[in-house]
């Protein structure tokens, strides 16, 4: 029987349900990253990158503490129902110094769910790590990556974007 503390922690791990999707649960997972960054850009777009850095580090603290409860949950090393991660990781892809506005969120979107797909190193390497790290890590890195990618979009092409 699920206690109200294993509800709350599904429900969090899972993106309010996302994670259920029957395909693609990471990439229906990611839109729960769209959603909180473009939540917060359009209500605090003055303070979007230090909101961003808060919520992701939270969020991946307490999503790290959460990927033990979900392996054994579900039974499985990083099961597809939890989808936190690529929430946090699509966070650090769309991490800019005020709100970039929704060609960069799609553009985000598409660049992380490549990357995490792939898995540069060190993301593949970093699966590894024990419970739930090795659930978030990897995604953070292919966040980081996404970024990487946007940021030169931005600089050579300012105008892709529509800015």
């Amino acid at each position: 029987m699920q206690t109200v503390k294993d509800r709350m922690i599904e429900m969090y791990v899972t993106c309010f349900g996302l994670g259920y999707a029957p395909v693609a649960s990471g990439t229906f997972g990611t839109l729960g990253g769209v959603a909180v960054a473009a939540l917060v850009g359009w209500t605090w777009p003055e303070h979007y990158l230090l909101l961003l850095i808060a919520l992701t580090a939270v969020m991946s603290l307490v999503g790290a503490w959460c990927g033990a409860w979900a392996e054994r949950r579900y039974g499985r090393k990083d099961p597809g129902q939890f989808v936190l991660d690529e929430v946090v990781g699509y966070m650090v892809t769309v991490m800019w110094m005020s709100f970039p506005g929704w060609n960069h969120l799609i553009w985000g979107f598409f660049l992380f769910r490549f990357f995490d797909i792939v898995k540069p190193y060190p993301a593949r390497q970093l699966e590894k790590l024990k419970g739930g790290w090795g659930i978030v890590v990897d995604d953070l890195v292919a966040g980081a990556y996404a970024l990487l990618v946007l940021t030169v979009i931005r600089h050579f092409f300012p105008t892709f974007f529509g800015s």
